[in-house]
Formats: structure tokens, sequence, C-alpha cells
């Protein structure tokens, strides 16, 4: 079940005992617990009837007595457990003798209340007891990091459901910009609507205006330079991004630089060259397979694994190992390793 089916159910009140949400992307997690917390009872009712705790100021047992209540003058009641990572849990083994608090009320849990656990920035042990008495009485989401390649139609698909439109190059310039942190992205798209009609298609002006990407200095434009092998262009850009550090970071630009030669290498190891297998095999969009393309023509293989090596040769330089060097220096240094 997907995040927005879980809305979807809990909009049509449909509710399960227990919930457990958790996995390597926190956005989908936050997505349904904050609709949990602000919409599942009526404002009314919070006040005697929903308890929020975080993981590292309570425990399982502590949850667990709050479960048990009873609601107040109402249908349900709700306890949340934020972070719950950081909760202690207990015990979780196989003594058949003894009994097991925890596990005797998630096998049996009281359908007048709904708990909720937001086990975030990773997986919950699925070989647990715990997991399973969950998993045979309540509902569990597992909240999948988005791969890259898959983060320019979410972006799409996010700006559809608010009223706009934006087109594929835009979307894959912000996830390659923004990478595929989606609650940033998100935060990011509410900002820039702001400034855009609703209805209206967001444009690359847009997206340069209020994303804070420079139209002609930026990540993308010194790839694309790169990829040219124009160094006067090169130098340009570099001169702009050590000029204006802060809104071109060297871990930005680097990172960046590393996932754009990461998929040139890529594309020279795959046979068929059709661009619907390259863009399947890359992880790319079938807009930009040109772009690699022309740079897999520029940098032969041996080239390509070159520039790689001074790539992560020049992140840890930046970080301080073997060089003091000022971060606009130690670019220089590493575009003319690329281009020569």
């Amino acid at each position: 079940m997907t995040a927005a089916e879980i809305l979807k159910d809990l909009k049509n009140r449909k509710f399960k005992p227990l919930y457990l949400l958790h996995g390597e992307e926190p956005y989908f997690i936050d997505m349904v617990s904050n609709y949990i917390e602000h919409h599942l009872l009526p404002e009314h009712e919070r006040g005697f009837n929903q308890t929020v705790v975080y993981g590292k100021d309570t425990d399982i047992m502590t949850v667990l007595n709050a479960a048990k209540r009873y609601p107040m003058m109402a249908d349900y009641q709700v306890v949340l457990v934020k972070e719950a990572q950081d909760m202690k849990w207990g015990k979780d083994d196989d003594n058949k003798k003894s009994i097991d608090p925890v596990l005797s009320y998630l096998e049996n849990p009281l359908p007048s209340t709904i708990l909720v656990f937001c086990y975030k920035y990773g997986k919950f042990d699925k070989r647990k007891k715990t997991y399973k008495a969950i998993e045979k009485n309540g509902l569990i989401f597992e909240s999948a990091t988005l791969y890259d390649n898959k983060v320019p139609a979410w972006v799409e698909g996010y700006v559809s459901e608010k009223g706009y439109k934006m087109n594929q190059q835009g979307s894959a310039m912000i996830a390659e910009y923004l990478g595929n942190d989606l609650a940033k992205i998100a935060n990011e798209l509410e900002k820039l609507m702001l400034n855009v009609s609703a209805g209206q298609e967001i444009t690359l002006k847009h997206i340069q205006d209020n994303i804070g990407i420079s139209k002609e200095y930026n990540v993308f434009e010194l790839q694309t330079a790169l990829t040219k092998k124009d160094a006067y262009k090169v130098n340009q850009i570099i001169n702009y991004f050590e000029a204006n550090p802060k809104s071109n970071p060297i871990v930005l630009v680097l990172g960046n630089l590393n996932n754009f030669f990461s998929k040139v290498l890529v594309y020279h190891y795959v046979k068929d060259k059709t661009p619907q297998n390259l863009a399947r095999e890359m992880g790319v969009n079938p807009y930009f397979i040109k772009d690699y393309e022309q740079a897999a023509r520029n940098y032969p293989l041996g080239k390509i694994f070159q520039v790689i090596s001074y790539l992560r040769e020049y992140d840890l330089k930046s970080k301080g190992v073997e060089s003091n060097a000022p971060h606009g220096e130690l670019m220089k240094e590493l575009m003319f390793k690329i281009l020569h």
C-alpha cells in the first residue's frame, strides 16, 4: 500500500488499530503522520484523546499504557510515536514461558485506539515478533528512498496535484540540483509556486529565479561546458562559483559532477545504445541521452576513470585532507585536469 492509498483510507475513516511507518525516506512517513496528527480527530477531541510523544522521551510500556486507555466522549483515541527508532522497545525473545506485555497488546490491540509508530531513517527488523504482530493486526508501510531517475516524475506529479504544470527539462533540473531529498524538494516547490499563478506552467526561468540556480552559471551549464570541452565557458562558470560560494558550494558541484561522469561511464559499458535502453540502464530521462552521448565521445573510457578519480581526490581535498587551498582554487585545478 502506498502513502497516497493510506491517506485515502484515513480520509474515508477506514482505520487500523496499529500502524508502523518505517523506512529510509522520511517524507512519506511525515506525510501520513502529519495527516493523522492534524486531521484524524476533530480539534475539540484532541485535548483528551490524542497523545503525541517522541521516541527518545518515552519507552514502549509508557506508550502501551496510553494505548490501553479508552477514548473520552469519542469513538477513537490516537497515540502517535514520532522518531520511534529512538524508543526503547524492550525484549523480543523466544521465551514462551514468560508473558510479553508488548506482544500481548500488539496481538490484541484495542479497537478504539489508533496506535502509530513512525520509525524513520531505517527499516524495522522484519524478523522481530513485534513486526509480525503489527503486520497481522494492523498496517505496515515501508517508505523506500526514491531512486534518482524516479525523482523528475515525482516532481511533475507533485506540481500537477497542486494545479501546475512542468516540463521534463524543468523537473530534471530540479532533481539534478536538489537530489532525492523529497522534503527539501517539496519545500522549494512550495516556495516556487507562491510566485507562479495557479494553472500556469513552471518554466526553467521560474526555477532559476526562485530556487537560486543562475541561468548562465549553474552546475548544469558546467556539465554542458565540460561535455563540449568548452574551456572558456568552464572557466567563466568556475569564476562565478568562486565569487558566489554559498550559492554553489563545492560539495554540491562535486556531487553533481560525480553523478554525471558516473553515468557517462555506464554509457560506455551499455551495449544496446538505443535511447530507451540507455535511459533505463543509466537511470536518466531520455531527454538528456544526447548530452551523455556527446560526453562519451569527448571522454573515452580511460579518461572517464581518470576524471572520477580526480573528483574523489578533490572531494577529500575540499574537506582538508592533504590540502588547505581555497575551494575556488581547488575547482580551477580540477577543471584543468578534467579538460586536459
